[in-house]
């Protein structure tokens, strides 16, 4: 593994921000009754998969915080995952962008999941 001096280095975290980004755009066709609900919850839920990895890069100090805050990343992952699945069970999203949506999704999963199962080669100091 190369060694990264931030987060912003980070496969996982560039990928995210792929994700928000996807999603920004697509939810800004949703429909304005959707606003303040599927429309904001998807983008936070997406917006926060990053903010818990920028999080998870402050406390490499303290391994448990580290995989602590990876975990938060990867639930929120999930739970855009819920939200695309909703998006697409209502037809806001055709078939091509919940599945590229949800190719993110596993992509940062797996991506999360590495790091934590390799948490002690991330917490080095």
């Amino acid at each position: 593994m190369s060694y990264v001096r931030s987060y912003t280095e980070l496969d996982v975290y560039i990928t995210s921000r792929k994700l928000s980004k996807a999603i920004f755009e697509i939810s800004q066709k949703f429909p304005a009754e959707e606003k303040f609900s599927l429309t904001d919850q998807i983008r936070r839920s997406s917006r926060y998969v990053g903010a818990q990895i920028a999080e998870a890069w402050g406390k490499r100090k303290y391994e448990k915080h580290f995989i602590s805050k990876l975990s938060d990343a990867d639930a929120e992952q999930y739970e855009t995952r819920h939200w695309i699945e909703i998006a697409s069970e209502c037809n806001y999203l055709n078939e091509n962008e919940k599945n590229t949506l949800l190719d993110f999704c596993l992509a940062v999963g797996k991506m999360l999941k590495s790091m934590i199962d390799k948490a002690h080669l991330f917490c080095q100091t």
